[in-house]
């Protein structure tokens, strides 16, 4: 009992020794970070053919409060399966997901997608076409790692747009393979092999349906050429792991911490909501599948051989569900900045949200009506969270931060004026892409353009028509020529019989899609309907 009244005393001092002018109502600065997750059951190991689901897309925060701001919604981290363990630190999946992001330029309450394709330990990522580890391009650093597939879809390089003011839709996507390349014996060159799955992200959204984008194969093996030993071993060769973790996670939402007079800490976080369901619950993710190749695979291999036309539309005998038992965990922890990892102290989620699966494709949460708040928006309904919290300990003497009447927190904290609206006045970087005559962007070059886009973002996004295998990521991707040609005549069969109005994801079995943004809903010029491709070149800010 002294040991853990010992460590709650010490994690206490830590919170108030914050308070360095000893004024009572001067609220310091705080943050709330941490995970949600929603444990699904395994399937069986041969659905290593990709995954596809359906998460809410919601406004997290009722005001965004600038770049530190970052969390994703609801997402996964799709592994490449390994029958062992690579001998060495080994990291690389495709993550992303809806979201914000401290490298957003455009944000706004809405979330956007990004692909979220992880290079070897992080060396570098691919968030979409021209998008990816910082903004230099003097090095790369994945920006070329994702084509550009759909003629009817524009990818800003800030991420993709939903529809702004979407409140609770189900936003519908998922990674499948397609055989678009063949594999490679030779990589850049050495004696190291590519493999030929393109890892093609696909939506079904209200207003667009179909296969967006892809991961070059290229991406994935280029690091075996530094590293032979791990050739094979990434995702262009190897099956997905169908077992994925599903969470949220949240690395920062702003808060303040305060004291009264007796030296007793207090907290308030951002209003923090989820969608409200009509019963008055949060539905956020449902159906997760994991495919074998049967599903789409063996059927566009077929076609492109000279076969059938295969249809796109994902066959669901070939996929396994993943089931929610109903349960769920959180770590959010509210604490000052720069507070050691092991002295964040938690917050009791469990007293206000209980995690529940209505059946087993879906999983949410249920709310304590007593403490949070139903708020009715011109958007949607929401739940809103609560937002005091006063430091007490649990009952095994650990610190913990439980919900508190906003009533009964003293006037002398100072958090009734916390502000925690966007705090930066710095204009939004513009995003170039190279200007050089000389660079793949301009030989051979567009055959369009330029174009101008206007998303809900505030944004201008200026857009050429590139024939397909003339864009940059394709002319980066270690392809021949001849590799390039072939690789046209593919998707130009796909452009000619995979229409944007077509399913492809299986549906459903509830709930109301949520829109991309319509200003980014494309339609190819005349004479380009099939083998072109719009892409971004510039992104800027117009407010």
């Amino acid at each position: 009992m002294k040991k853990s009244w010992c460590s709650f005393s010490i994690v206490c001092l830590a919170l108030l020794i914050v308070f360095t002018s000893g004024v009572f109502g001067d609220a310091e600065k705080g943050e709330m970070a941490g995970y949600l997750g929603a444990p699904n059951e395994n399937v069986d190991q041969s659905y290593g053919g990709g995954f596809s689901m359906y998460v809410a897309a919601w406004p997290l925060l009722k005001e965004y409060p600038g770049r530190r701001f970052q969390t994703g919604l609801f997402g996964t981290w799709m592994h490449p399966k390994h029958e062992k363990k690579p001998g060495e630190k080994f990291y690389t999946d495709i993550e992303g997901g809806l979201g914000w992001w401290r490298n957003t330029h455009f944000a706004t309450e809405t979330p956007k997608f990004i692909m979220g394709g992880v290079e070897l330990n992080f060396t570098s990522w691919a968030n979409g076409p021209g998008s990816g580890k910082g903004r230099s391009w003097e090095k790369p650093q994945g920006k070329y790692a994702v084509a550009q597939l759909s003629p009817w879809v524009l990818w800003p390089p800030d991420g993709l747009n939903v529809k702004q003011g979407t409140c609770g839709q189900l936003w519908g996507y998922g990674y499948l393979p397609l055989p678009l390349t063949e594999p490679k014996e030779k990589t850049a060159g050495k004696d190291v092999p590519t493999g030929n799955n393109c890892w093609t992200l696909f939506l079904n959204t209200g207003n667009f349906k179909g296969p967006v984008t892809f991961f070059t194969p290229y991406y994935w093996s280029r690091i075996t050429t530094e590293k032979p030993e791990l050739a094979g071993m990434f995702l262009d060769s190897k099956p997905s792991n169908p077992n994925r973790a599903l969470q949220m996670e949240t690395q920062y939402v702003p808060a303040a911490i305060g004291k009264d007079k007796n030296g007793d800490a207090y907290a308030r976080v951002a209003p923090t909501s989820f969608p409200n369901n009509n019963s008055g619950e949060s539905i956020i993710v449902h159906k997760v599948l994991s495919y074998s190749k049967n599903a789409l695979w063996n059927s566009v291999e077929e076609w492109f051989k000279g076969g059938p036309v295969a249809s796109g539309k994902i066959d669901t005998k070939a996929a396994g569900l993943h089931e929610f038992p109903g349960r769920g965990w959180a770590t959010w922890r509210i604490y000052p900045p720069n507070t050691p990892r092991d002295e964040k102290v938690r917050l009791t989620w469990d007293s206000f949200a209980t995690p529940f699966a209505p059946d087993p494709s879906s999983f949410g949460f249920k709310w304590n009506e007593e403490m949070v708040t139903k708020k009715e928006t011109k958007n949607g309904k929401l739940i809103t969270l609560p937002q005091y919290y006063k430091l007490g300990k649990d009952g095994k003497g650990n610190p913990v931060w439980r919900v508190v009447d906003p009533k009964k927190v003293p006037q002398e904290t100072g958090l009734a004026g916390a502000d925690f609206s966007r705090a930066e006045s710095r204009p939004s970087q513009s995003m170039v892409t190279p200007e050089d005559p000389d660079s793949c962007w301009k030989r051979p070059g567009p055959a369009a353009g330029p174009f101008y886009a206007y998303p809900g973002d505030g944004s201008k996004v200026t857009y050429y028509w590139y024939r397909f295998a003339d864009q940059p990521a394709i002319l980066n991707a270690d392809l021949t020529d001849v590799e390039r040609e072939d690789l046209q005549k593919r998707v130009e069969k796909l452009h000619r019989n995979w229409t944007k109005d077509k399913q492809y994801l299986p549906e459903p079995d509830f709930g109301e899609l949520a829109d991309m943004d319509p200003a980014l809903i494309m339609t190819p010029p005349i004479g380009m309907e099939a083998g072109y491709v719009p892409i971004a070149t510039k992104q800027e800010s117009i407010k």
